[in-house]
């Protein structure tokens, strides 16, 4: 049972330490090159719903959309990046730490700590800035994982 625990928390410490370099390289994009790659997801994502949809959208029609589109998807894109990386966090800490709400308040300051060093990062690169409601947006994604994750653990686990 112990090298199971042991295992559950290293995978998890690798699959964060991962996402750690994704968001990083992400981050470190300057603003036109991560506005391209957010506006080509959008574009393909409203091209699929018109296809899904029947395809009856003229191309300037497609094109709005996905304009209209981009900041939400981009900033979903975030919400979704921290909530993996709250459920990464707790997993990892769910062995070693005891504790449902000690294990949640550290998870959840890890959380809060990543979204603002990758704001501070952002500070650095060009066109591009940190800003505290992308802060807020990823911690809120983060609690949403631990949250969620704390609820299967006891659900399934137990009380631990």
């Amino acid at each position: 049972m112990k090298s199971k625990k042991v295992a559950v928390t290293l995978i998890a410490g690798l699959l964060l330490v991962l996402l750690y370099g994704t968001i990083f390289s992400f981050s470190a994009q300057d603003g036109e090159t991560s506005g391209n790659i957010s506006m080509g997801v959008s574009d393909s994502l409203v091209k699929a719903l018109d296809f899904l949809t029947g395809g009856r959208m003229q191309t300037d029609e497609l094109t709005d959309l996905a304009v209209k589109l981009e900041h939400p998807i981009r900033k979903t894109a975030h919400f979704l990046e921290y909530a993996l990386m709250g459920i990464l966090v707790y997993t990892m800490l769910y062995y070693p730490v005891s504790g449902n709400k000690r294990r949640f308040w550290i998870s959840v300051l890890w959380v809060i700590f990543s979204a603002a060093a990758d704001e501070l990062h952002q500070l650095f690169v060009p066109d591009r800035a940190g800003r505290i409601a992308d802060v807020i947006l990823d911690t809120c994604g983060g609690i949403t994982g631990i949250w969620f994750c704390s609820g299967l653990y006891k659900r399934f686990i137990g009380k631990n």
